[in-house]
């Protein structure tokens, strides 16, 4: 039990959404049932990149996350708002990056903290914080991703985009998620069953 527990506040948890179509409503849909299940014991707060603004926007998500999580932040910089800071000072339990564009992943295994959520999973890294991320680009080979009209839309992952995400694999204090199912898995191991 935490010193949070015990004192009867509310753990916090941190998600990070970047700039991917690929299953954006998927992950939407299954953090709204953590929600849910956890709201008693963990706030969630979510920080939104600039290129996830307009993602949100373009597949029509952005109000149904804002009017399902009361704390919703949008990137200003890569330390506005300051979560690589936060997360450092263990504000959050962990950071969740979902989903997480290849240009994000790339960036977290080369160590380039330029965004406010590269920037803020290095610094959780450095400090010892458990980053969970789950890559749209996650294997070599085609996929097919939904766009907002419901059409379905070919994709190639690329070989490069692969080799980013079994880097990150590798990289201690990284987990990395394949499905938005996953997440549920999570949240039970760190605050058991509700």
């Amino acid at each position: 039990m935490t010193i949070e527990q015990e004192k009867g506040k509310k753990l916090k948890v941190a998600w990070g959404i970047t700039g991917a179509g690929d299953k954006i409503a998927d992950f939407i849909e299954v953090m709204k049932e953590v929600k849910k299940e956890y709201e008693a014991t963990v706030d969630i707060h979510v920080f939104v990149s600039k290129a996830a603004e307009t993602v949100l926007k373009f597949y029509n998500l952005e109000n149904a996350l804002r009017a399902n999580f009361e704390k919703v932040q949008v990137e200003i910089n890569a330390n506005a708002p300051f979560l690589a800071a936060w997360m450092q000072i263990r504000r959050y339990e962990f950071l969740l990056i979902a989903p997480a564009t290849s240009n994000s992943v790339a960036k977290i295994v080369n160590g380039i903290g330029d965004t406010m959520l590269t920037n803020a999973a290095i610094m959780s890294l450095k400090a010892f914080v458990p980053v969970y991320l789950a890559p749209v680009d996650y294997k070599e080979g085609v996929v097919y991703t939904k766009l907002p009209n419901g059409k379905e839309m070919k994709l190639r992952v690329r070989k490069e985009e692969a080799e980013q995400v079994n880097k990150l694999k590798q990289t201690e204090d990284v987990h990395v998620l394949e499905d938005p199912r996953e997440i549920a898995e999570i949240f039970k191991k760190w605050f058991g069953n509700n």
